[in-house]
């Protein structure tokens, strides 16, 4: 996904920004994606995309709805721009086309392609259970009911939707056809030609309700999470042909170029899921013992509010790393409190409590805080302690809000960002114990755990630092490592 200022608004090209950023970037070499973060922070930070959609990451939601989209069909009278931006193919789209099947209307603005290359035909940027398909069309939509524009939304936290849709090689697909016979318009990168409007619903596969929806970003630079993701279940087919028209008939380079560099494996790689749970709109054919259902809302605004404003001690007790989804299925031992007479009076509470003003007001501008960040920091930090800090700044107020939305588990880090408000107290030396006490027996019963992640303080708050590359393998979410807490 990805951004760069064309002329018109609906060729703003969402992950590429060197028009803000002035970096060139590539997917392979010195500039390739294992150095996106030195010029782009966000792309070693947190809730990055793709991510390998496995089983264990799955949870049920019964009330995703079908997607529904409108004015898709559209007219050979309307022209569209087809165009070769040295990243990939991307056609634009006009406003009138959007989603309608989400809490805001989001409005189409262009889609593009993700492909591999002709020896490799493997490219798709999402993988299912380690399964990896030919290619990805992603269909960007912004959201209109809050920002004027692509460029506008796209560093917001609620600014962009995105439909994925998995491409395997097989039958011959028409609707494909539609824009890939003009690809020899383009061969070269900046070439533009003008198409006749087409059924863009063809792209899609026929089901619309089978899918997997989970919080993520920007899959090129500038890597903002800011990306709702819908990636359908059922892939759709194109034909060998049509595969090779993409892997052997375009040139990231300029025409006048002396040398010219093939357009192909222009994928990114999968990035860690951190927390992230992938909410899933259906339940049949998947796991051994199939999809397990999304803890309660109520119960994790109960959480929540607890906190906050509640007593500290009652979690401690209860030991909170068992109302965490990721370890209450593996922790048994020990009987839970009864809260069900506590519920009514914290949801009274929180009806008349905002749970965090700045998760209300705030619509975590990741450009301007980017900006205030590296100028405090670029004097005497190195670009990598720029990223962390970003990614220490941004995952708490990120993680608590797709926690509450059921997509994601509630990470230690994001808990003692929601204490750093709370007084001082021995109940909150008491929770902070239990939780110390609880990665503890982590570190000595899990062999994939490995040292312990040091805490630095950001805005007199301490945090985890995380590395870049995921942690051990056999641990499912990195956030529950062990740390130094403080007594």
């Amino acid at each position: 996904m990805y951004f760069l200022r064309f002329m018109p608004v609906a060729l703003i090209q969402l992950t590429l920004l060197p028009t803000l950023h002035g970096a060139r970037w590539t997917y392979i070499g010195p500039e390739g994606q294992d150095h996106w973060y030195k010029h782009y922070p966000y792309c070693s930070g947190a809730f990055q995309s793709p991510v390998n959609i496995k089983s264990e990451l799955l949870r049920f939601n019964p009330t995703l709805p079908p997607i529904e989209v409108q004015n898709y069909n559209l007219s050979p009278n309307e022209q569209l721009t087809l165009g070769n931006n040295g990243h990939s193919v991307q056609l634009s789209l006009p406003s009138k086309m959007h989603i309608s099947s989400l809490p805001h209307r989001y409005t189409a603005a262009q889609l593009h392609l993700h492909w591999g290359s002709s020896g490799r035909p493997v490219g798709s940027e999402h993988i299912i259970n380690n399964k990896q398909y030919a290619a990805e069309l992603h269909v960007v939509h912004f959201n209109a009911d809050k920002y004027p524009t692509l460029s506008a939304a796209v560093d917001k936290s609620d600014g962009l939707a995105v439909l994925g849709v998995l491409i395997e090689i097989g039958e011959f697909n028409p609707a494909y056809e539609q824009f890939l016979k003009y690809i020899n318009g383009i061969k070269y990168r900046d070439q533009r030609v003008q198409i006749p409007g087409f059924n863009i619903r063809a792209l899609l596969p026929a089901q619309l309700d089978e899918y997997y929806r989970y919080d993520g970003s920007l899959t090129t630079p500038p890597c903002y999470p800011s990306v709702l993701w819908t990636v359908f279940n059922n892939p759709v087919t194109i034909s060998r042909k049509q595969f090779l028209s993409l892997a052997t008939g375009l040139f990231s380079s300029h025409a006048q170029d002396s040398t010219s560099a093939p357009l192909s494996r222009n994928f990114r790689k999968p990035q860690p899921a951190e927390s992230r749970l992938v909410l899933v709109s259906f339940k049949e054919g998947r796991g051994p013992h199939g999809i397990r259902t999304v803890t309660s809302p109520l119960t994790r605004k109960r959480v929540i509010q607890q906190l906050l404003v509640g007593d500290l001690a009652d979690l401690a007790d209860e030991g909170l790393h068992q109302l965490l989804p990721s370890v209450s299925e593996k922790l048994h031992a020990g009987k839970r409190k009864d809260f069900k007479n506590q519920q009514k009076e914290t949801l009274m509470k929180s009806r008349q409590q905002t749970l965090n003003p700045s998760l209300a007001e705030d619509e975590l501008c990741y450009i301007s805080m980017e900006q205030r960040l590296s100028h405090q920091l670029r004097q005497s930090h190195t670009e990598t302690q720029l990223a962390h800090a970003l990614r220490d700044r941004v995952f708490p107020e990120l993680n608590l809000r797709s926690y509450l939305d059921c997509k994601s588990d509630l990470a230690l880090p994001t808990i003692r960002y929601i204490l750093r408000g709370r007084p001082p107290t021995d109940e909150a030396f008491e929770l902070d114990r239990s939780l110390k006490t609880f990665v503890t027996n982590q570190k000595k019963t899990s062999t994939a755990l490995e040292q312990s992640v040091p805490v630095k303080t950001y805005g007199g708050f301490p945090f985890s630092s995380v590395s870049k590359k995921p942690h051990g393998q056999g641990h499912p979410h990195p956030w529950l490592l062990p740390m130094e807490w403080e007594d």
